[in-house]
């Protein structure tokens, strides 16, 4: 799937193109439902005003919203957006850079802003205010200006950037050959049986919904992962941890922690933002809902980020504190432990 240029009935351009086949086992569904899962951003209202308007097509028949889609049915859908330049608009947005020099940044990410321009996020991301702060930024191979790495909208944290296309290249390798150092912080569901441990399994997308990844431990299909994780503080019903990345898959802390049974508190994505763990009186049930208000989104931030300098070759090292967001759920949750010994 990607974006791809196409005019519909009236000579509109339609700049956004995606193409899904449904898997063997796709019970029947509606195709606005169908499509919710495989897009990321795509907003039913905007899915449904797509149907209205004819840019929805199953094995090549334009179909209404209502349509069921089947196993094996191909579906497409052309949404409306901006052409590629327009997306890179630089955008007098404040960044928290904690370090710079001529040929990289590091910056702290917060929570809720996108890292670069896509469906249904235009404006607003870290690429826009990154265009308005430095000129001429190296573009990567996706296109994408600066980026070495990336880390999700609802994950805060430290990101390295590039400014020229020698450190680009350098700091690429770096991440490739596993030789960076990046550690996260998560507050997850359940008391987590080892202090440390390792968790291995390729990932790659779910076939049954686009937007998750998912474990295939047996490395048939995905990309290799590899997460070091340890206990830094047991809280009860959930238990914070760090985790170490040897490899830098997409959700990579988010589906290895649901792998081993410990799905990050208040991933919407993956279930976390259900009471996986606890007990069932309503006075838990208000303080958990509680504690979603005050931490709504994944309770994930890159904290600490190590690489060597692509000019002078000297280890740098750089750490974060934790949000405020997630400072406060974490000793939300501390009272609670302390309160039910």
């Amino acid at each position: 799937m990607g974006p791809q240029e196409n005019l519909d009935a009236n000579g509109g351009e339609l700049y956004e193109h995606h193409k899904v086949t449904a898997s063997k086992g796709q019970e029947p569904l509606r195709v606005d439902k169908f499509l919710m899962n495989f897009i990321e951003y795509a907003t039913r209202n905007k899915i449904q005003q797509s149907a209205k308007s004819g840019n929805i097509w199953v094995n090549g028949v334009a179909v209404k919203q209502n349509y069921k889609v089947k196993a094996g049915d191909e579906v497409k859908v052309l949404f409306e957006h901006p052409p590629h330049e327009f997306l890179l608009v630089p955008e007098d947005i404040p960044l928290n850079i904690v370090y710079e020099d001529e040929v990289l940044l590091v910056v702290n990410k917060p929570a809720g802003m996108v890292v670069h321009p896509g469906h249904g996020n235009y404006t607003g991301t870290l690429i826009n205010a990154l265009l308005h702060h430095t000129k001429d930024l190296p573009v990567n191979n996706n296109e994408r200006p600066g980026l070495v790495h990336r880390i999700d909208k609802d994950t805060s944290g430290l990101l390295v950037v590039a400014k020229t296309e020698t450190a680009m290249t350098h700091l690429a390798k770096q991440f490739f050959n596993k030789t960076s150092e990046r550690e996260y912080i998560a507050l997850v569901w359940g008391d987590v049986e080892n202090d440390k441990g390792t968790v291995e399994g390729n990932i790659a997308r779910n076939p049954k919904n686009r937007l998750q990844m998912h474990v295939f431990p047996e490395g048939d299909e995905g990309k290799e992962a590899i997460t070091h994780y340890e206990v830094i503080e047991r809280l009860g019903y959930v238990t914070l941890v760090a985790c170490k990345l040897e490899t830098g898959r997409t959700h990579q802390i988010r589906v290895h922690m649901k792998y081993i049974g410990h799905t990050l508190f208040n991933d919407e994505r993956y279930g976390g933002e259900r009471i996986l763990k606890g007990t069932t009186f309503t006075k838990y049930k208000q303080f958990v809902e509680n504690a979603f208000k005050i931490l709504p989104r994944q309770a994930l931030h890159a904290k600490t980020l190590g690489f060597e300098h692509p000019v002078t070759g000297v280890r740098m090292r750089f750490d974060s504190k934790l949000p405020e967001d997630m400072e406060q759920g974490i000793q939300k949750w501390r009272e609670y432990a302390r309160h039910s010994q």
